[in-house]
């Protein structure tokens, strides 16, 4: 099953150089060639290589952290390395990453010298946004199926949204969500509120009910815009929301009649004529206004694992999430990005709208997400570059063959998720020439992005110079996650392809390394782990297992607690999921472990989109005893007539895994393993023979 993670990049050079006595001579053709010789050499190469690396460095510690601790113990550790570890393995890795990490070192440079200017000037994203507008006001800045907006119409409508809501009694402080579909008048709603220094949960469209009241009380929300899209939604809930809670409704068009039912309820006022009525040209005077380490959005987790969090984004965090992928992957000013992805969550929201208002590039988006229409409209719309997401690479590959696979001008993709498994025939059938994967959770500060297009991997972490950027991959139970602790009660790091946690050190006042959280700070303090590798540090722990290579790249390889052990062996549920759906034309998939009764371990099972029923279940199962070890191949199958998305395409499992395989409780097609590899109905009966222990695994 580790092979399956992602390919082990130079493996083959890497074990081909295994003995590192340097009295070894290795006969190459009619040449002897004297190692310790050749590691000289490459030792002054290499050394000569880091001098612009470790100014580089010096620059960066003295700049950002203004004293001399952070140089003294980056030099320190430096010379402890070659003094412990000499000899040519230690250079050769060292020389095969240096250009890698040397290119991400100047980039990190570029992130904190940019983020220190805006903080020695106060300045937030409203102020960045209207230079950008004072530079460019008629070029677009967003573009959708239905709209053309330049920077000066973006700006003109964040104003009236400031100026209305000022003229309204809201302050710096206060907090209104936004429950609105992907749209200009999106981005200009909560960057119109910033203006002001209002806080704005951006609140998932999807959530319905309880979820969907939850955000708004979790928020602390005073007032809530909502789009009429969404008007039925909110009236559902609209009588148990806390009386202080204010409603705005937003309208497509201004005064339809379709639009009063609300209204005429007395429950929200109409926000289309507010806006028309205000000033577009400048904020009003004695305005609050925001400061650089002020609050500036809420965004929710996708609730995969239960009610969604809101997680803190000040103009800080929103500078470091936007200018970190800009630099680090390259982008420029002049490029055309494509998001189809939901602008509530931070992919769509920050990284990419991040590169319009700070950046002044343009910024084409969609309603909604479709996968024949992805690289048509890259091709309508001129983009140079294109984001995705989950599962969306697999729907797009999974699309028939078009004009526009390769008629386009996209030059790279980036985003997270895309799987090794398809990584290869996706940039190839796309003809995409670099591919940006990178990892990070919203509230954390464990961010991580791949600059060479390395296949499957999500980053890597520097073997030359790791006290740069402190992240980690610690041992700790692959079920639980919780930190493994040796004698002394510290955290251990894991070896090269050993899985483990991945942590982020935590550094208050430094943007880069801070940990925010959520608005709950109960929640908050489940994230973070203390006495990490000295007594009083701490770190965010992610609660993801990533494994490392020798070269420091790293490959995803579960969620812990999505990880079960069967026959002995941990399974990674992703890495099944990954195999299977390959072998069933990219349906969606979700594994997961089940309990048999006095059974040992979990059970794989596996749920299967399938409404139509095309999968061959016979042939399934002989596949699958070619494409995985026999302690990863799922027990049950079930083929779901329906299925459930979160707004960032990930599958929810929770509630499958709590079902079970009891066919009396559901309706799906349910099928078993039989010992010769094959499946068969699960019935009733061979239900209840399996929960009586006569049918065994």
């Amino acid at each position: 099953m580790n092979d399956a993670v992602g390919p082990d990049h130079g493996a083959t050079a890497l074990n081909s150089t295994q003995t590192t006595s340097t009295d070894v001579q290795i006969s190459m053709g009619h040449t002897k060639v004297d190692t310790k010789k050749k590691g000289n050499c490459c030792s002054w190469l290499l050394l000569a290589l880091l001098v612009p690396v470790l100014s580089a460095a010096t620059a960066l510690v003295w700049y950002y952290e203004g004293n001399w601790y952070g140089l003294a113990a980056l030099y320190g550790s430096l010379v402890v390395l070659l003094l412990v570890k000499p000899g040519w393995r230690w250079f050769y890795i060292a020389a095969v990453t240096g250009p890698r990490d040397t290119i991400a070192l100047i980039a990190y440079i570029r992130v904190l010298l940019f983020i220190k200017g805006q903080e020695r000037k106060n300045l937030n994203v409203g102020d960045i946004f209207e230079a950008n507008v004072a530079r460019q006001p008629d070029k677009l800045a967003i573009v959708s199926e239905s709209q053309k907006w330049t920077f000066r119409q973006l700006n003109e409508h964040a104003n009236r949204v400031a100026n209305v809501f000022h003229s309204h009694g809201y302050k710096k402080g206060d907090v209104v969500g936004l429950l609105l579909e992907n749209r200009a008048e999106f981005v200009a709603t909560w960057l119109g509120l910033s203006k002001i220094g209002i806080i704005t949960p951006l609140i998932n469209t999807n959530l319905r009910g309880a979820s969907l009241q939850h955000s708004v009380k979790v928020g602390n929300c005073t007032a809530l815009i909502y789009g009429i899209s969404y008007r039925s939604a909110v009236m559902d809930i609209a009588k148990d929301l806390p009386a202080h809670v204010a409603l705005y409704q937003f309208n497509d068009v201004a005064n339809s009649t379709e639009t009063t039912d609300g209204l005429t309820q007395g429950l929200a006022q109409q926000l289309n004529a507010l806006l028309d009525s205000a000033p577009k040209d400048k904020v009003a005077a004695g305005a609050s206004r925001a400061d650089h380490q002020d609050k500036l959005l809420y965004i929710y987790t996708s609730g995969t694992t239960g009610l969604p969090k809101a997680a803190v984004i000040t103009h800080a965090r929103y500078f470091f999430i936007a200018a970190g992928i800009h630099f680090t992957l390259g982008f420029r000013d002049n490029d055309v990005f494509y998001t189809p992805l939901p602008l509530y969550h931070t992919a769509g929201g920050i990284m990419s709208m991040g590169q319009a208002l700070l950046f002044g590039s343009t910024v084409v988006i969609r309603k909604k997400f479709s996968a024949s229409g992805y690289f048509a409209d890259c091709a309508r719309f001129n983009c140079t570059i294109a984001q995705y997401i989950g599962e969306m690479a697999r729907y797009i590959l999974a699309t028939p063959a078009a004009p526009h696979d390769r008629q386009h001008q996209v030059r790279m993709v980036f985003g997270n998720g895309l799987r090794p498994q398809i990584w290869t025939q996706f940039v190839e059938r796309f003809n995409i020439a670099k591919v940006g994967e990178f990892y990070g959770a919203t509230e954390g500060n464990a961010n991580i992005m791949n600059n060479d297009s390395t296949v499957g991997a999500i980053g890597f972490v520097s073997r030359i110079l790791p006290q740069v950027y402190p992240i980690s991959i610690i041992r700790a139970d692959p079920h639980t996650g919780e930190p493994i602790r040796n004698e002394k009660g510290l955290c251990e790091l894991c070896a090269p392809h050993e899985p483990g946690v991945f942590i982020g050190k935590i550094v208050k006042g430094n943007p880069c390394r801070e940990f925010l959280g959520y608005v709950d700070t109960k929640a908050s303090s489940k994230k973070v782990v203390h006495d990490v590798f000295c007594k009083g540090d701490k770190a965010f722990i992610s609660g993801d297992l990533l494994v490392a290579d020798e070269r420091g790249y790293l490959f995803f390889k579960d969620r812990t607690g999505d990880t079960f052990r069967w026959k002995g062996e941990n399974v990674s549920t992703s890495e099944v999921e990954a195999q299977l759906s390959n072998l069933i034309s990219y349906k969606d998939t979700i594994v997961y472990g089940v309990c048999i009764p006095q059974t040992e371990g979990r059970a794989g099972m596996a749920a299967i989109y399938d409404p139509t029923r095309e999968v061959n279940v016979s042939q399934l199962g002989a596949e699958l005893a070619t494409a995985l070890p026999s302690y990863a191949r799922p027990i049950f199958l079930r083929f779901l007539r329906r299925i459930d998305l979160t707004g960032t395409f990930k599958l929810r499992k929770v509630e499958l895994q709590q079902q079970g395989f009891n066919p009396a409780a559901i309706e799906d097609e349910l099928y078993y393993a039989q010992p010769n590899g094959s499946y068969a109905p699960l019935t009733q009966s061979i239900y209840e023979q399996i929960q009586r222990n006569e049918l065994r695994f």
